[in-house]
């Protein structure tokens, strides 16, 4: 009776849905998220591409994002989420541009329920969403279900009505999710749209692409998979569903394939535009070139937005990868002048309106395009030269080896390499470059396509059960705590005794843990420990901490058992190390002024990039495509000493993000806040969305002073500094270098660089001295020489050597005597620059015969 009761209110709002169905992308996100809302959903922004998740390199699946949600390692921000995710997927590279729906760059929509409503609410909003919104008519659709999910069959059947020959079973491979061996998993139920229902629902292939294409995933999260395989059901039930954007696009559009939406298409006008050419009128080949470009071009332009910079690691090879192909596929267009700044505009202007943030970063994103483009072009004249090698030594065949070389390495096109090889008479061995090319379809798909929902170690399965740790540090250095789980020498443990390495997970601690650039505090634990009060009060057991980290909300304080012997259930005192906290707070203002000077003195659209806040220095990491020049980094300087002298006193407070971001704070772009910030304000100077500890007034910094201005990347720059107390450490160590100096030059500190700068000067003018003796010298043995010219038919050659003359005098001497033979001799001169080092190998210069 339950689920008659739900028939009739699902077909009674399906009734008095309107007839207007969205059409454009941008009506399709919109419609989504709206339905969703409107059923209690939060909505939820994007992630960035660059996720939190150390185990995979980019965000590859919409409920990345809540990854920690689904462990129970974070709360959830409501009972329901949507979102419109960005996700980057590189596994099926290959297949971009030649089938109707991969895609490199994609926008997932979601629905998430954590631990609130389950199949039978999924199921039927998402077929409400279908044909009621989206207006699909339910002749076109096919519903899948996992073998042995009758329930889910049950409902599409008796609640959505679908007829059952368009009910397909499938197992585990197609329709069971799993994020691993063990942890979370459960049955899938996918909906299909029918391209051509008119053949009937008798033997229905999901597998034929032609007819169906998947457009919607439900993943009904209702088991946990333990190391033997068996399935126990969850406490607590999860929906994680999403629609490929891109797909639903493809269907409301009418047209061929997803690139031919208004999501890729205009892109796709715009590079066949730049290369002269009518995408409708290309064969083939020619428009999965175009396809390529408008798709990558989507890819490239949202990485760079999200701070990934080109590189040959981790996800900046990714996008290093991807600038090469767009530059590739151009050149076979016919494209041979640069035009990546052109697709970067286009595709600012395409997806700015959902992505705002992509224009808050265009500048950032053209200077890399146009860098990056720039190397590559450098980098495929070098590929020709490396075939020209290649060609040189004759060989039989071009090896796949070398093939492939040229192809990943220098972004050579195979054809090219294939095209050439045959106007010398060459082929190309094609099966070891298909096979070099496998092997790195391989790598890539081992890298990280699938999202890890287990727990790994002993620190995050024991973390996941620990409730938030209370942080008190911000107030006091002090704080009694109890221990709540222990872990020694790696492994689980209940007491650890003097000697052992620990790491320890309290109620409430005073240490501030590793986060935000910030290294976590030092300090001590101390207390009766496992054997009670010691004699006389004192303290049987320390605990020295060494360091303080986190897993999600539970601070993990590493260190050792230095006396007695500590148990879980322990009441202790925790201690800061006071000194190291301030050097720390010191460092870590310091570097909020920096960013502020930087933006001031330098540019407005600076952003941070990074940063390291240790004890004894402070590193800053930002997006800026040029050097800072040595009048800027004194400016710079001055400026943050003026502030440091000027006693500022800063103001801490917590607020909802909006409200932040409306009063000006800077937050560390890709980086994810709470709904409710800590707002740290030097008043007039900097405010910035930091956890982070500070010093209460600037003053109490003392000094400021840059060390080195160095770049680390593409478009990122370093500073590296110190504050506070650390900033002595610095000027010790150079007092006693500029003293050495002076000692070792018998001169006055103030006179180092005039007496440096005269040994210089005279260094070269005694190089040149040597140099013309040396000449004269070889000048006057060559002169002996001539007589043992031989005569060759009607020519002279002269072969002789000369050890102890460097090269410019053997050549001088060579011409010498070649002028001294007359036309028609050959003169050849070798020698030993250093004649106590004759016979262990020689240099050979030649005069070229006249």
């Amino acid at each position: 009776m339950e689920i008659c009761g739900l028939c009739a209110a699902f077909q009674s709002r399906r009734s008095a849905m309107t007839a207007v169905r969205p059409r454009t992308g941008a009506e399709i996100r919109a419609a989504f998220l709206d339905f969703f809302e409107q059923r209690g959903h939060r909505r939820m922004a994007s992630a960035s591409l660059v996720p939190e998740d150390p185990t995979v390199l980019l965000t590859i699946a919409g409920m990345l994002p809540f990854k920690p949600v689904f462990l129970g390692q974070a709360p959830r921000p409501a009972p329901r989420a949507t979102s419109s995710q960005k996700c980057i997927r590189t596994n099926d590279i290959e297949n971009v541009g030649h089938t109707a729906r991969h895609h490199t760059f994609f926008e997932m929509l979601g629905n998430f329920s954590f631990g609130d409503y389950f199949k039978t609410e999924a199921i039927q909003w998402a077929w409400e969403l279908s044909t009621g919104v989206y207006g699909l008519d339910p002749a076109n659709l096919v519903v899948s279900v996992f073998r042995e999910d009758d329930e889910a069959a049950a409902i599409w059947r008796e609640v959505v009505g679908v007829n059952p020959k368009r009910i397909v079973r499938m197992d585990e491979a197609d329709n069971f999710w799993a994020s691993g061996p063990t942890g979370p998993c459960g049955p899938c139920s996918e909906i299909y749209y029918d391209f051509k229902p008119e053949l009937g629902d008798d033997a229905i292939d999901l597998e034929d692409d032609s007819r169906f294409i998947e457009y919607y995933n439900l993943v009904f999260m209702q088991y946990n998979r333990d190391a033997a395989g068996a399935l126990t059901p969850l406490a607590n039930r999860n929906i994680d569903t999403g629609m490929g954007l891109e797909r639903m696009a493809q269907i409301l559009q009418g047209v061929a394939n997803n690139y031919e939406t208004d999501l890729i298409y205009p892109l796709i006008e715009a590079a066949a535009a730049f290369a002269g050419v009518d995408y409708k009128a290309l064969d083939g080949q020619a428009q999965t070139s175009l396809k390529v470009i408008g798709d990558h071009s989507r890819a490239i332009t949202q990485l760079i937005g999200d701070g990934v910079t080109a590189s040959n690691l981790g996800r900046g090879y990714i996008l290093r990868r991807l600038l090469r192909r767009v530059v590739r596929h151009g050149r076979r267009l016919g494209i041979d002048k640069p035009f990546l700044t052109a697709m970067g505009e286009a595709s600012i202007a395409l997806m700015a309106e959902a992505h705002p943030g992509l224009l808050e970063r265009r500048e950032a994103i053209l200077v890399e395009l146009e860098r990056e483009e720039a190397r590559f072009l450098e980098t495929l004249e070098r590929g020709e030269k490396l075939l020209a090698e290649v060609l040189a030594a004759r060989p039989s065949q071009i090896s796949g080896a070398q093939a492939f070389e040229l192809y990943d390495t220098y972004g050579f096109p195979l054809e090219l390499t294939e095209e050439i090889a045959q106007e010398h008479g060459l082929s190309v061995d094609l099966a070891g470059f298909e096979a070099a090319m496998d092997a790195q379809r391989q790598r890539a798909k081992a890298a990280a396509v699938s999202i890890d929902l287990t727990l790994q170690d002993a620190i995050g399965q024991l973390a996941a059960e620990q409730e938030a740790t209370q942080f008190r540090g911000y107030e006091e250095l002090e704080h009694p705590c109890c221990v709540l789980a222990l872990v020694v020498n790696g492994e689980p443990a209940s007491s650890a005794r003097a000697g052992d390495a620990v790491q320890l997970m309290l109620d409430t601690t005073p240490f501030y843990g590793e986060g935000g650039g910030q290294v976590g505090d030092r300090g001590l634990l101390s207390g009766a420990g496992a054997s009670g009060a010691g004699e006389g009060g004192a303290e049987d057991v320390i605990v020295m901490i060494e360091a303080v980290s986190r897993n999600r909300s539970v601070f993990v304080h590493s260190g050792r058992v230095e006396r007695g012997q500590l148990a879980v259930g322990d009441l202790l005192q925790a201690r800061v190390d006071r000194a190291c906290r301030r050097r720390a707070q010191a460092h870590h203002t310091a570097t909020h002024l920096l960013q502020a000077a930087l933006k001031q003195v330098v540019d407005p659209a600076i952003a941070q990039a990074g940063s390291l806040v240790d004890f004894d220095r402070l590193r800053f990491d930002f997006h800026c495509p040029r050097a800072i020049q040595p009048a800027e980094l004194e400016q710079i300087e001055e400026l943050i000493n003026g502030w440091i002298a000027e006693a500022h006193a800063l103001e801490v407070e917590e607020m909802a993000i909006e409200r932040a971001k409306t009063a000006g704070a800077v937050a560390m772009f890709g980086e994810k806040y709470a709904e409710v910030v800590r707002v740290v304000d030097v008043p007039g100077v900097s405010m910035e969305l930091c956890g982070g500890t500070h010093v209460a007034n600037t003053a109490e910094i003392g000094l400021f002073k840059i060390v080195s201005e160095t770049g680390v990347a593409a478009g990122i720059r370093r500073i590296e500094a110190v504050a506070g107390p650390a900033v002595l450490a610095y000027l010790k160590e150079r007092d006693q270098v500029v003293r050495q100096l002076g000692d070792r030059f018998k001169v006055q500190p103030g006179e180092i660089v005039e007496r440096v700068a005269a040994l210089q000067e005279e260094l070269k003018a005694s190089g040149k001295a040597l140099a013309a003796v040396q000449q004269e010298l070889a000048a006057a043995k060559a002169a002996a020489l001539a007589t043992r010219a031989l005569g060759v038919g009607a020519f002279q050659l002269l072969v002789a050597r000369l050890d102890g003359v460097e090269g410019a005098g053997l050549q001088s001497a060579a011409q010498g005597l070649q002028e001294q033979l007359g036309a028609g001799a050959a003169v050849v001169l070798g020698g030993q620059p250093d004649a106590t080092d004759a016979g262990k190998g020689c240099w050979w210069p030649h005069s070229v015969p006249l």
